[in-house]
């Protein structure tokens, strides 16, 4: 099911390599985390797909906004990640909880489940390397956001060695 979610947004984002090459860049990260974090399979299907649907919200946030910040991705995006979703045939309990990830995927006070954290960790690993940020940022970040084993060690890895 989650190919078949990838080729969806593939298609949603034709046209556009950025957002295609980053949420594949998110999914494998989240993927690894979680697979390292060892966590179980039903959240592995939710934190798969919602690393690959979580910026669905840029598309419509550019196109009614002219802007795409977080608060308006989260905003737009589950509504949009919901009907997609439900069209392949995801279970309503995936369905619900990718909706909310995607709903607060850029809201860091009050993560709740391993899910969200490891999505945050894979979304902030790549957003670093695609920001250029600097060595200080990328240490406040690890410190501040990273709380998985795997999540620090790929921060500290990718961007304090």
């Amino acid at each position: 099911m989650i190919d078949g979610l990838v080729m969806e947004m593939v298609h949603y984002y034709a046209g556009d390599a950025h957002q295609i090459q980053h949420f594949m860049k998110v999914h494998g990260y989240a993927r690894l985390i979680g697979t390292r974090e060892k966590v179980c399979a039903q959240t592995m299907e939710v934190l798969e797909a919602a690393a690959v649907v979580h910026d669905i919200g840029i598309k419509p946030a550019m196109e009614k906004y002219g802007r795409c910040d977080g608060p308006l991705q989260e905003k737009e995006g589950a509504p949009i990640a919901k009907e997609m979703l439900k069209r392949l045939s995801f279970g309503e309990s995936v369905v619900d909880r990718v909706c909310f990830l995607v709903a607060h995927h850029h809201t860091y006070a009050d993560i709740d489940g391993i899910d969200y954290q490891i999505l945050v960790e894979a979304d902030f690993l790549v957003n670093l390397h695609e920001g250029k940020k600097s060595r200080e940022a990328a240490e406040e970040t690890c410190l501040r956001i990273f709380r998985t084993e795997t999540g620090k060690n790929l921060c500290r890895q990718m961007f304090l060695a």
